[in-house]
């Protein structure tokens, strides 16, 4: 009679496969496709391709953006508005040393209703009042408003830092000494008027010679 020949195992197919082991396979077979090319490497146990960082470059606010700009604007907008305004106080006080057309103006009109009103008669030191006086007071009193202009104007340029928000921008050195000068020029110009209305340089002259 002819015994069957006994079949021996290996080792190998006789131990059962270990946790090590079959962790290993299972990431063979997950990183292979059936064509054997490699699959798209997956992030996480969701396999989900990772997403690009973007952290390093973060997008500009337009809003942030815009706000500097704005800033930026403001002492701009504040120092040409200075520079104007001192320009402004120094045309004024010179204005008001030169004489301008309107103080000619009403310096001949005061001229000619004096000529009106002594045109009837009367004496000699009302004519010389009424003529030449009247003319000469008015020149005198436009010159003083220029003046006073000039120094208010001029003041306030200089004076509206004092007064302005913290932390801006200081004034040109050009403006101030342009507003300075417009101050000087309408005090100048104040004291000469003054003077002048009140015949303190040179008085009317005399009828009697």
């Amino acid at each position: 009679m002819n015994a069957t020949p006994a079949t021996t195992k290996t080792d190998a197919e006789t131990e059962p496969r270990t946790d090590a082991e079959k962790e290993t396979a299972a990431t063979a077979e997950a990183t292979s496709t059936p064509g054997g090319a490699p699959a798209e490497k997956v992030s996480g146990a969701t396999g989900t391709p990772d997403a690009p960082d973007t952290e390093d470059h973060p997008e500009p606010e337009d809003g942030h953006l815009g706000g500097e700009l704005d800033a930026g604007a403001a002492p701009a907008r504040a120092g040409f508005g200075a520079g104007a305004a001192a320009v402004v106080a120094g045309a004024l006080g010179a204005v008001s040393l030169t004489g301008t057309w309107m103080g000619k103006t009403l310096s001949e009109r005061a001229t000619l209703i004096g000529q009106i009103k002594t045109s009837q008669g009367g004496t000699a030191a009302q004519q010389i009042q009424q003529i030449y006086g009247n003319s000469w007071h008015t020149t005198a009193l436009v010159n003083g408003v220029f003046a006073l202009l000039a120094l208010i104007v001029g003041a306030v340029v200089l004076a509206r830092p004092a007064f302005g928000t913290p932390g801006r921008a200081e004034q040109p050195v050009w403006v101030k000494a342009v507003a300075l000068a417009g101050v000087v020029l309408g005090v100048v110009g104040l004291l000469i008027s003054a003077g002048m209305y009140l015949d303190l340089f040179a008085a009317l002259p005399s009828a009697k010679g």
